[in-house]
């Protein structure tokens, strides 16, 4: 069905277009035009009334949502849990699972192989987040799962499952660097996180392939001393790779304002990608996570104890609001931070990411408070969006 969307504020990669228009059909863009004159052969006409069009959020991190967690590695919580992200913007996601047994992980590879293969799934691909992580570092990883990189347990999901998009890994541990240069030789994002990673350590790992830091200045130390004498911390040894990649929980508590706008003025929109790392309770009436050591406070999901944070409840409207309201970064920055970032990081811009004829139809529909009006994934209106 031809569907065009006229009278909007286009994002697209040359710049904003002003009163334009966009037509979907088959899933697809097909044609993205200057003015708002009605299509003849549309046979459904929205009136943005002057509100933003941008591209589908794409969510690189997230755990879960609608009270369903990844880490359950079944169909339904896959689904649920996509369904509830799809409805705050985010029209592409990689499942996240935390640090997990060999069997939880089987499973989750298992079923995301199968969703995958759905015609217009969002679901894009399996990352893993863990279990090869420092323990000094677990932050809300369980620590009993937690171990050091095991060639035979990663070379069987590599190779026995297609799924397998994004794997953190700490790079100091033993066998970490090897780790690295293999899963990158098949095609897989390595990333780094949960670590204490020197300034040696970063650049190993950069030069074996390591290309993405985890959450950045979560779970990771900064410039400190260790007696008398001062070292970089992994923070500072990141920003020095001037060609690896970032991801920020943009909620506003898990990184303060300022430092949103240092990662973003240092590291650029071409290397930092928006997150929600949100958790099971995200978009849902659930008060309890999976995890039972985590709690839900202030806005945020904590460890009981209060040593750390967990995961957010952050949405992918939230992380744009937050990135322009809060840390001042531009609406047309912040927008290319949730959708063409994490889509050239993940190597599917392609499809998706930016509005372009014959690229994938997810878009959605801001007002100039930037509340979520509407949201289209492969050209249709995902169900409980028509906020027009």
């Amino acid at each position: 069905m031809l569907t065009q969307i006229y009278n909007g504020h286009i994002l697209t990669p040359e710049g904003w277009i002003c009163g334009g228009s966009v037509l979907m059909d088959g899933g697809r863009i097909v044609e993205i035009r200057k003015g708002s004159n009605i299509e003849p052969k549309a046979e459904k006409a929205v009136d943005a009334r002057g509100m933003h069009v941008v591209p589908g959020g794409i969510e690189l991190h997230c755990h879960g949502g609608g009270g369903r967690d990844f880490m359950e590695g079944t169909a339904e919580a896959f689904k649920v849990a996509a369904q509830a992200h799809m409805k705050h913007g985010t029209t592409a996601i990689f499942p996240t699972l935390s640090s997990s047994t060999l069997k939880m992980i089987e499973d989750a590879c298992a079923t995301c192989d199968e969703l995958m293969k759905e015609p217009g799934s969002p679901i894009m691909g399996l990352h893993l987040e863990g279990p090869y992580f420092n323990p000094k570092k677990a932050g809300a990883q369980m620590p009993e799962i937690i171990r050091n990189p095991d060639p035979k347990e990663y070379k069987h999901i590599v190779e026995d499952y297609s799924c397998l998009r994004r794997w953190d890994v700490a790079p100091e541990l033993p066998g970490a660097i090897e780790m690295g240069r293999y899963i990158v030789s098949k095609g897989v994002l390595a990333a780094i996180g949960h670590t204490a990673a020197t300034y040696d350590d970063v650049k190993a790992a950069y030069e074996a392939g390591y290309s993405h830091a985890t959450h950045f200045y979560n779970a990771m130390p900064g410039f400190h001393n260790v007696r008398e004498f001062k070292h970089a911390g992994t923070v500072e040894s990141v920003y020095l790779m001037e060609r690896m990649t970032v991801e920020m929980i943009t909620d506003g508590i898990h990184v303060p304002a300022p430092i949103l706008q240092l990662i973003y003025r240092t590291k650029g929109v071409e290397r930092t990608a928006l997150i929600t790392d949100a958790l099971a309770v995200t978009a849902s009436d659930s008060k309890e996570a999976f995890d039972p050591r985590v709690i839900i406070e202030d806005g945020v999901c904590k460890l009981s104890d209060r040593s750390a944070l967990a995961g957010s409840i952050a949405t992918m409207d939230r992380l744009i609001r937050t990135a322009v309201n809060i840390a001042g970064i531009p609406l047309n920055d912040a927008c290319r931070m949730a959708s063409e970032t994490p889509a050239r990081i993940m190597g599917i811009y392609d499809r998706k990411g930016s509005l372009q004829r014959g690229k994938d139809a997810d878009l959605l529909l801001l007002d100039d408070e930037l509340n979520l009006r509407s949201v289209y994934a492969m050209g249709q209106l995902v169900e409980g969006t028509d906020k027009m």
